[in-house]
């Protein structure tokens, strides 16, 4: 479990399926555009019984060292609620010790800081207990508040992907950002950072 503020990151649980399908149904519009997806109706992919088979295969990906997902969750009202996803993965070790974020978070509370947050809390965890050396982020140039996230934590923009991945119906272009261990080690980390770019903002 990681933890700052009201931000929490926690492996899912079976009994995440219906606030899961709940946030996923209603972020149709906001999630759609920007996801690859198997074909298919949209609430049947992301009902309670679709979570089954995402737990699964979740659980696998973290038993195997190939991803670290996690639930991100708002802890309000003496309670948490599940607002999103970030996922650690694609992890390659030995001379590369490498891997790949993506994330979404519900619209509803979009811009309160969550997924910067989320992020730099996984980041921090995977360059430390982790032991990863580099994490990338790639983002369809369309998509403006997932690269706002990125770029104002720091992440480099480093590449442009012609045609990368198939996603809502087309093979789309992505810019590619990356971040290594050394560039925020003498920062006390990727979380600190943040804090302190926070604060600068007022």
């Amino acid at each position: 479990m990681l933890a700052d503020g009201p931000v929490l990151l926690r492996p899912y649980r079976r009994s995440d399926a219906a606030a899961w399908s709940e946030v996923r149904r209603a972020n149709r519009a906001w999630l759609a555009p920007w996801e690859s997806a198997l074909p298919g109706n949209w609430d049947e992919l992301n009902s309670p019984a679709a979570f089954r088979w995402v737990h699964k295969d979740q659980r696998r990906s973290a038993r195997t060292g190939e991803g670290m997902p996690f639930a991100v969750c708002l802890r309000e009202h003496g309670g948490e609620r599940l607002v999103g996803h970030l996922n650690v993965g694609s992890i390659v070790r030995r001379a590369f010790c490498s891997a790949y974020v993506g994330y979404w978070v519900d619209s509803r509370v979009a811009g309160r800081g969550v997924i910067p947050t989320a992020l730099a809390l996984a980041v921090d965890h995977a360059f430390g207990p982790g032991g990863l050396h580099r994490i990338e982020v790639n983002i369809r140039p369309e998509n403006k508040p997932s690269r706002r996230v990125v770029e104002k934590l720091g992440f480099r923009e480093e590449s442009y992907h012609v045609r990368y991945m198939h996603i809502d119906g087309a093979w789309r272009d992505h810019i590619g950002y990356a971040m290594t261990s050394e560039e925020v080690a003498a920062e006390g980390g990727l979380l600190a950072r943040w804090h302190r770019l926070r604060a600068a903002a007022g």
